[in-house]
């Protein structure tokens, strides 16, 4: 149950920036509805990505995977699906809740859900809270939840100043509806945790094969994934439909009537649909890009899970955490905030800074307990 934690959270971090990442070369997409890049992204980011990199980085994968009970293969690939759904719901949240009270709620509840459930389940949170160690990780995962709030709130104020959509007072705000919708997207979202947490067979197995431990958790996002591949491309596959898009994987352009409203984007430039050339071969590359961008959030979280030792739950907080920081780096990279207020800017900072110090706070905590168990 040994580690590095201070590489762990490293590994984390780097996961973090993968996922705050992937969607800039989403958005360098033209023509294409977002069924269309979405489920063309997606098959690089939850079939092509992870049996590659799980083929080249572990030993005997095919046989690892056969060898697995079938139950543990069905709760994974489960588990998977139903991550998949509070994915596909997130972008509603936002909808009717706005940015404040929409990424308060979802993603808090994904963090407790995927942090607190596994040890919970196993009946561990006790023992854990016991420990001063454990005590330190459990502070390190309060603090995340109150930096998430902060930054939250801080997108609220920021989006209220310069006249965007996602306050509460211009978009479809509809409290009831969208407490429903944040809550069922959180729950569904934490699930990728227990798909993680359902897959400890399948690191054994790997494991006896000869894996790095560094690796150990590859092949279980090959089943997590394809469970999340199932539940996204089923809805795209509607989508598409539904729109009549198929057609622009071969280059036919957007429909402007057409617009996909799957919560989570509409059509890009499709206000120059019929005047443009659809660029095919750079949309296949961006959502190439993108796909793999998002694969290699989960690619660093496992092996930063792998360093975690008896404290491997806290992965999912870090995690968590570590998507927001980037992603509130990133809009300040792409000028998001220019025009904010001193006060608001303030805000977002020191929620930053409670992110920051979350992770340190968990590391520590995961390094106490290494320590102990070397002793």
């Amino acid at each position: 149950m040994g580690g590095n934690p201070a590489l762990g959270v490293l590994f984390h971090w780097l996961g973090g920036f993968a996922s705050a990442s992937f969607y800039v070369p989403y958005k360098r997409i033209k023509l294409w509805s977002w069924e269309v890049f979405w489920l063309a992204g997606g098959i690089f980011s939850w079939a092509v990505a992870p049996w590659l990199f799980a083929s080249l980085r572990t030993n005997d994968l095919f046989a690892v995977l056969v060898q697995t009970p079938g139950k543990t293969l069905w709760w994974c690939w489960f588990w998977g699906a139903m991550w998949g759904f509070g994915g596909l719901t997130f972008g509603l949240t936002m909808r009717y809740l706005g940015l404040s009270l929409g990424m308060a709620v979802a993603l808090g509840l994904t963090t407790v859900i995927g942090t607190m459930g596994p040890p919970i389940f196993h009946g561990t949170l006790g023992e854990i809270a016991s420990r001063t160690s454990g005590q330190l990780t459990l502070l390190g995962i309060l603090v995340t939840l109150v930096g998430i709030v902060v930054v939250a709130r801080a997108g609220h104020k920021k989006d209220a100043e310069l006249g965007g959509e996602a306050s509460e007072g211009v978009a479809e705000f509809d409290l009831r509806k969208g407490l429903l919708i944040a809550v069922f997207s959180g729950v569904m979202s934490g699930c990728f945790a227990w798909g993680l947490d359902a897959g400890q067979p399948i690191r054994e197995l790997t494991l006896a094969a000869g894996t790095d431990p560094l690796n150990q958790g590859l092949p279980v996002l090959c089943v997590v994934l394809a469970g999340g591949l199932t539940t996204n491309a089923i809805w795209c596959s509607i989508l598409i439909r539904r729109n009549r898009s198929f057609g622009q994987y071969f280059g036919a352009v957007a429909d402007p009537g057409a617009i996909a409203d799957p919560g989570a984007g509409t059509p890009h430039d499709t206000h120059r649909a019929k005047a443009a050339k659809v660029p095919l071969l750079l949309n296949y590359l961006l959502a190439a890009l993108g796909g793999t961008l998002w694969y290699f959030q989960f690619f660093f979280y496992t092996m930063g899970e792998s360093q975690m030792g008896r404290y491997g739950f806290s992965s999912w907080t870090l995690h968590m955490a570590s998507i927001i920081l980037f992603s509130t780096l990133w809009g300040f990279a792409l000028k998001e905030w220019k025009g904010a207020s001193v006060r608001t800017r303030t805000m977002v900072w020191l929620g930053i800074g409670l992110l920051v110090g979350s992770t340190v706070i968990i590391g520590l905590g995961n390094m106490l307990d290494a320590n102990a168990a070397a002793h």
